[in-house]
């Protein structure tokens, strides 16, 4: 048995130069798999665009496969005619990242581009607004996006989905599509961009980090964008004025990209979004995001006007609001018949500053 084990390791030692080294096999699989992992975040960050876009309401040339190399299957749904209504989309803004199990919707921003393609409207919805959320009895807007995701191992479709239905019980127009951008995304979209240009009426002092922020234009990197986007304490009216901050932002985001070109350039804009992972969870009411982009060239301006749902003082305990019983009917009837641009000229001092 001796003499077997000897000869044996002899053999392996006689044979051992003839064996290729292991790194560069090593190396070449890495390669491989670094390779499928970089395909899977295009494909990811292709139908991010789309979303991103959508919500947005960035005007573009047409996207068509043949375009955006790497990326066509994204684009290859069925052609359908482009909607000719007016068209409505959900933006949500979640604090924390994905593996968070509490989460709620800081902001909620319906994007409302009317029939006539002049220009979208950005309206705010406050959180704190007391609303129906089905199965849930009454709580407040934010908490709708909890309950659909819940807390053990969110489920963020779950959230945005929940938040769909109640937006469209409150507000009594369809979402034909939306999306859900945490707070680690939009850091990211910022630094990609080199930075947001903001304009802040007064001076904002950040209760998170201390930050103050001045009055006035100034350009905010990923971080500082977040830290304000995240505030509300200390702030004269609160998450009201979180919104407003939140309008200021998305209008802000939207020069940045133009001044940049990413707008007109497809493959710059599905590279930048690259960066923007998972976190990021698209929704459609049975319209293709490719249908629905074909309207967005015939926008007359992409400069948004910012509104928010007109609402009374809180109510007793101080933390829920209700919409205002004499001016939020006559808003939610502009919106649902598509009078909006009627409504801002009647209301003019209602208007929120975008820039």
């Amino acid at each position: 048995m001796l003499m077997i084990e000897d000869d044996l390791r002899a053999a392996f030692a006689r044979h051992e130069a003839l064996a290729p080294p292991v790194g560069p096999l090593r190396s070449a699989i890495d390669r491989l798999a670094a390779a499928r992992r970089r395909r899977r975040r295009r494909l990811q960050a292709g139908g991010a665009a789309l979303a991103l876009l959508g919500v947005l309401g960035i005007g573009v040339p047409q996207l068509t496969p043949d375009r955006v190399a790497g990326d066509a299957t994204l684009l290859a749904e069925p052609a359908g005619a482009a909607p000719t209504d007016a068209l409505n989309f959900l933006l949500l803004g979640v604090d924390g990242a994905a593996e968070r199990p509490y989460r709620l919707a800081d902001s909620v921003l319906l994007v409302h581009i009317p029939a006539d393609r002049s220009r979208p409207y950005l309206i705010s919805l406050p959180r704190d607004l007391a609303v129906a959320i089905p199965g849930h009895g009454t709580d407040k807007l934010n908490a709708a996006f909890l309950h659909g995701a819940g807390e053990l191992r969110p489920d963020l479709t779950g959230g945005y989905e929940l938040t769909r239905r109640v937006v469209t019980d409150l507000t009594g127009v369809r979402v034909d599509a939306g999306a859900v951008l945490t707070y680690p995304v939009l850091r990211r979209l910022t630094d990609e961009v080199r930075g947001v240009e903001v304009c802040l009426p007064r001076e904002v002092r950040s209760f998170h980090t201390k930050r103050v922020f001045p009055s006035g234009c100034q350009r905010l990197d990923g971080a500082a964008s977040v830290d304000l986007l995240r505030q509300r304490r200390g702030l004269p009216e609160g998450g009201l004025d979180r919104d407003r901050h939140a309008q200021l932002f998305a209008a802000g985001l939207i020069r940045r990209l133009g001044e940049q070109g990413v707008l007109t350039d497809p493959v710059r804009l599905f590279a930048l979004v690259s960066t923007v992972n998972a976190d990021l969870v698209l929704g459609s009411d049975g319209t293709s995001l490719v249908d629905l982009l074909k309207v967005l060239p015939d926008l007359g301006s992409v400069d948004p006007v910012g509104l928010s749902l007109p609402v009374g003082p809180p109510d007793d305990l101080g933390w829920r609001l209700s919409p205002d019983p004499k001016e939020a009917p006559a808003f939610l009837a502009a919106l649902r018949e598509d009078r909006l641009a009627q409504w801002v000229a009647q209301h003019p001092d209602r208007v929120n500053r975008t820039r």
